[in-house]
């Protein structure tokens, strides 16, 4: 069903509620004052955020603002609840993390408010750094530190977690990975933990002189760890451009309200930046198609120098990565398409393997993980994401995630009658960042989208 054209009306939220510090029994909405929402979701923040503004008269609570008669202060739970046009609801449970008067008058004050996740802000608790050793499968360690859990050697009670009560959406991960706390911030871990990662899928044996239990994958490594409304995820890159795309968009010139929307789109798109220049020298910095990581072994004084390219195959495809669109890019034949970004790297040496003391000791100089489908793909992997941007604004639709899926078709600048859609920059694109804007003209949603590839895929209609 296509976005009606009511899309862009004013949707105030239903609910804003905040609860004091101090009494728990003491809980206001804020939703008579209000002014503007702004609700943020990425695939580079471990919490979603919202910035509410307000406008706080003197009169809320017995005779006094909410700045003192909550009194305001600071980590205060916030429970939102809002509906877009389309019946699409959003609810979220936060905490005020910064407060910031923007007008401070004798009659009233506008407040601007910072919410975040509670997680966002029990990761700063000194009780909270990470202090356990950890064994076993990374997608394990990822759960035990959100839900909680056992680890090696300590009892429930002990381990630290933040016993979330969130949903968590974890992909398995197809490799272990032994390490120590050593009194590090939990999203500090969770993040350390992605670029070490390898997709669970196509996983086959990896014969190592030093590690013959080492495991490899023709799936590229590179997890990302962020949150939306409800839940944490710990993702693949390749899994999430997987996805089956959630909607499709048409950006189109026509102003005729829902008779502008073709067949088979849900929406149309308001208003587009496409980021469609291109900087070779740029890419061949960051190693987005090619990366060499130089590893120096600590126990015998040797290097190993790894390289891998994404250009590879028949066709310029990139074999056991899941692309956006149709192809890399295909350079210059009289440039050598080899590694463009060099990374050191000491070797992790697995000084934590399992079992008893006598078994670590003859163990502890294989390697903690096999750096060739890890450490080097996930840096060219996270390096790709960005290869393609386009900026849009949809009317307000809060069933859209960052990480979710989309499908978005514009037009070409010319082309035969036959080709009424853009086929490079048009196909499938992955949300990145979201915004949800919410005030007093209407309801917006802005995406800022991003691929790793080029060329029309997939499908506008998603029925």
């Amino acid at each position: 069903m296509a976005l009606s054209s009511k899309s862009t009306n004013p949707s105030i939220p239903q609910r804003i509620d905040i609860t004091s510090n101090k009494d728990k029994e003491k809980s206001i909405s804020l939703i008579g004052g209000f002014i503007e929402l702004r609700y943020y979701e990425s695939i580079l923040q471990d919490s979603v955020k919202v910035n509410y503004i307000f406008s706080d008269t003197g009169n809320a609570i017995d005779g006094q603002s909410v700045m003192e008669g909550l009194p305001l202060v600071g980590t205060e739970d916030v429970e939102i609840k809002m509906e877009d046009n389309n019946e699409n609801e959003l609810k979220a449970n936060l905490n005020v993390n910064k407060i910031t008067p923007i007008i401070e008058e004798t009659t009233k004050n506008v407040i601007s408010l910072q919410l975040v996740s509670e997680e966002y802000i029990k990761n700063e608790e000194g009780g909270m750094r990470l202090i356990h050793r950890y064994d076993g499968k990374i997608s394990d360690h990822v759960k035990k530190i959100l839900k909680g859990g056992d680890s090696e050697g300590q009892s429930k009670n002990q381990s630290r977690s933040f016993k979330t009560k969130k949903e968590v959406d974890i992909e398995t991960t197809g490799n272990n990975y032994n390490f120590i706390g050593n009194g590090r911030k939990p999203f500090y871990i969770l993040n350390y933990l992605s670029k070490y990662s390898v997709p669970v899928g196509n996983v086959e044996n990896v014969s190592t002189e030093n590690n013959p239990k080492s495991a490899g994958s023709n799936r590229t490594a590179g997890f990302l760890f962020f949150e939306t409304a409800d839940k944490f995820h710990f993702k693949s890159i390749d899994a999430l451009f997987k996805q089956k795309q959630k909607k499709s968009f048409i950006y189109n010139e026509s102003t005729d309200g829902d008779k502008g929307i073709p067949a088979g789109y849900d929406g149309k798109v308001l208003e587009m930046t496409s980021s469609n220049n291109v900087n070779a020298q740029e890419k061949f910095m960051m190693g987005a198609y090619g990366t060499k990581l130089i590893v120096f072994n600590p126990y015998n004084c040797f290097y190993n120098v790894i390289e891998q390219n994404a250009v590879e195959g028949d066709n310029n495809e990139a074999p056991g990565i899941e692309l956006a669109g149709r192809e890399l890019p295909k350079f210059n034949d009289k440039f050598e398409n080899k590694s463009t970004r060099s990374t050191f790297y000491l070797m992790d040496t697995g000084s934590l393997p399992a079992g008893s003391t006598e078994e670590q000791i003859d163990e502890n100089e294989n390697q903690n993980l096999n750096l060739v489908v890890t450490v080097n793909q996930a840096i060219r992997r996270y390096n790709q994401i960005f290869s393609g941007m386009m900026e849009i604004t949809i009317p307000g639709d809060f069933s859209l995630h960052a990480g979710d899926v989309i499908f978005v078709d514009i037009p070409p600048v010319k082309g035969d009658k036959d080709d009424t859609v853009n086929r490079q920059s048009g196909g499938l694109y992955i949300i990145a960042d979201l915004c949800h804007l919410v005030n007093m003209d209407g309801t917006w949603t802005k995406l800022n989208l991003a691929r790793d590839s080029f060329g029309r895929k997939g499908n506008h209609s998603t029925r």
